[in-house]
């Protein structure tokens, strides 16, 4: 029930006079009031002073749902674009794994025995030949590999690390991961945390593979470039566009000169479809910290970024998302192994003999408008119900896009 016509159907009091909510109000109001916006429907009998206060409620929850039902399709700026130059950074090491029931790599290959053996002559067991160390499987050689996020660490901050077997160890389940310095990607970079911790595989089918929780801790800053008078803002891959890059500027500036038409030189400016330049207003350079914070946490209306129809596909896990209403044009669409079988004549089925139907079909049709296009969602559930591999759906799609019969992206994760 639109709230307009609620205003405009109530009882013809003076605004001297006190109204009272009919019975049927609240279920009105419910229906409008999501409980997330934390308020509270009136309940039946519910005093208003005059009229004019019933109104001047009714007028406020129709301002607070509007606000709600744009907040819904609403992104912030920070979730979609990245600061120009500040990215994450990976830092890595070689280390060793102890601690395994007999599942890591043999003693007996030198890539293993020599850092093994320099372990223990650091503390004080040094080994005279390589031979003793034969027997041991209880050591896997891993690589240890740490990402800092983009907003950088600070010296004593715990992250996770990546840890990923080197030699031909069978498992690392239930080792412990020795003291690892980690250093840079590159040849001569200092060491800028150091890792150890139990390590926890996930996948039973990869127990090589684990990870350590907070594992790695800083031993030194790592900060990132600080800001100029003018930075870029970086518009993520996923919705880069001219319309994206135009619509995050404008909703930057009308946000800051808190108006829809902007009132001197804006702030915020698209010079490419992934690239929006920011420039810091002379009073906000002193100190840019808050202006930076507001600028990255405008809300843009995601409904207006025209981002085009995407299919992405998770190869590791068989999920094929859509995104956007991709439709198929006319198509047939043969598959190497579906198959018909048929018998001349038709047996006749019995109880003890039923025909069963093993056909490799599935229909694709829509019950709107014979002229109106299919959806790729029911294509998707009849490649499903036919069992067809995801490696194969995904040739199918890229073949119904070559052949022009599917307008959408196909990105391969």
């Amino acid at each position: 029930m639109p709230l307009a016509p609620a205003i405009h159907q109530l009882p013809k009091h003076t605004d001297a006079m006190p109204l009272w909510l009919d019975a049927s109000a609240p279920q009105c109001l419910g229906a409008l009031m999501p409980r997330c916006l934390g308020a509270s429907v009136p309940s039946p009998g519910t005093r208003f002073a005059s009229r004019t206060n019933m109104t001047r409620f009714l007028t406020a929850l129709c301002a607070l749902l509007a606000l709600s039902a744009a907040q819904l399709h609403a992104g912030m700026v920070k979730q979609l674009t990245a600061i120009e130059g500040q990215g994450e950074s990976i830092v890595q090491g070689l280390g060793l794994v102890m601690g395994l029931p007999g599942t890591g790599d043999s003693g007996s290959a030198l890539y293993l025995a020599r850092p093994l053996a320099e372990v223990l002559r650091n503390n004080g067991n040094p080994v005279p030949s390589y031979d003793e160390l034969a027997s041991t499987q209880s050591v896997a050689l891993v690589m240890v590999t740490c990402v800092i996020p983009a907003s950088g660490a600070r010296a004593n901050e715990k992250l996770d690390v990546t840890i990923s077997a080197v030699g031909n160890a069978a498992s690392l389940t239930g080792g412990e991961l020795y003291l690892t310095p980690l250093t840079g990607p590159f040849p001569g970079s200092p060491i800028f945390a150091v890792a150890q911790g139990s390590l926890t595989t996930g996948d039973p089918a990869t127990p090589t593979k684990g990870r350590v929780r907070l594992g790695a801790r800083m031993v030194q800053d790592v900060r990132m470039a600080p800001l100029g008078v003018t930075f870029n803002l970086m518009i993520k891959p996923e919705y880069a566009g001219w319309s994206a890059a135009t619509q995050i500027a404008a909703s930057i500036n009308d946000t800051y000169f808190n108006s829809p038409t902007t009132v001197g030189t804006p702030i915020a400016v698209a010079t490419d479809d992934r690239t929006v330049r920011i420039t810091v207003p002379p009073a906000e350079r002193a100190a840019p910290a808050p202006f930076v914070a507001s600028v990255m946490s405008t809300s843009v209306n995601t409904d207006l970024l025209r981002l085009p129809a995407r299919i992405v596909v998770n190869t590791a896990t068989g999920i094929i998302s859509v995104t956007g209403d991709v439709r198929l044009g006319p198509v047939a669409i043969s598959h190497r192994n579906l198959r018909i079988t048929t018998t001349t004549p038709p047996p006749i089925p019995t109880p003890d003999n039923p025909i069963v139907d093993d056909s490799r079909w599935a229909s694709l049709g829509t019950d709107l408008r014979t002229n109106q296009q299919a959806r790729l969602e029911d294509l998707l559930a009849a490649l499903e119900q036919l069992d067809v591999p995801v490696a194969d759906q995904v040739e199918i799609l890229h073949t119904l896009r070559k052949s022009g019969q599917l307008q959408a992206e196909i990105v391969i994760d």
